[in-house]
């Protein structure tokens, strides 16, 4: 993908880790085929939680959640 006025690709990553979006490792939590292809559900090696759509145009972020190690709230901790 590149961005509209520059000839280099977009760099897409975590903003918590930094991680390429399609760098390993990620973990795949659960998959939904729909009429353009799938949606995903991924947990990225920081632990943030990920939805990806898989479709003709590729594989894109959505959306995504803050990492574990930044998920602490006051004295505790949120699990996924």
């Amino acid at each position: 993908m590149t961005g509209p006025a520059h000839s280099t690709p977009v760099v897409e990553a975590c903003p918590y880790c930094g991680r390429p979006d399609r760098a390993e490792p990620f973990q795949v939590v659960s998959r939904h085929g729909t009429a353009g292809g799938h949606t995903l559900w991924t947990r990225c090696g920081c632990g943030s939680l990920q939805v990806r759509t898989v479709d003709a145009r590729g594989m894109r972020v959505l959306s995504r959640s803050r990492s574990r190690s930044r998920s602490h709230g006051r004295g505790g901790s949120v699990e996924f």
